[in-house]
């Protein structure tokens, strides 16, 4: 099985900086998206093992699709500055919640959390 992540964010900086950490963790980025639009394309075609969620994206909120990738059964990390976490733990209870700045530990943790969960 390819491990693949995708990962929504529209700031590129931060792009980078998740790519980083998912390639030292082994795994393939599927694609990263920064609209909701294209992220709803994305996932007609790709089934990643978990996603990296930024909240505000330049479309919309990404809500659409966190509740498509959670309808697939893929686990979530909302990594956002902008969400309300009480919010978000009613909407997504099994998601995890890295508000903006995160560290790369918490990052890494949350990671091998949602991939031990989607094996």
């Amino acid at each position: 099985m390819n491990e693949t992540v995708l990962i929504v964010e529209d700031e590129l900086f931060v792009v980078l900086d998740l790519e980083d950490l998912v390639a030292e963790e082994g795994l393939g980025i599927s694609t990263h998206c920064g609209t909701v639009a294209a992220t709803m394309q994305t996932l007609e075609r790709e089934r990643p093992v978990f996603a990296i969620l930024d909240v505000r994206l330049p479309d919309g909120e990404v809500f659409p699709a966190a509740d498509r990738l959670q309808e697939m059964n893929i686990p979530l990390i909302f990594h956002s500055g902008h969400a309300n976490e009480a919010d978000l733990r009613s909407r997504y209870p099994a998601a995890q919640i890295c508000a903006k700045p995160s560290s790369p530990s918490q990052l890494r943790a949350a990671m091998r959390k949602a991939r031990a969960g989607n094996v």
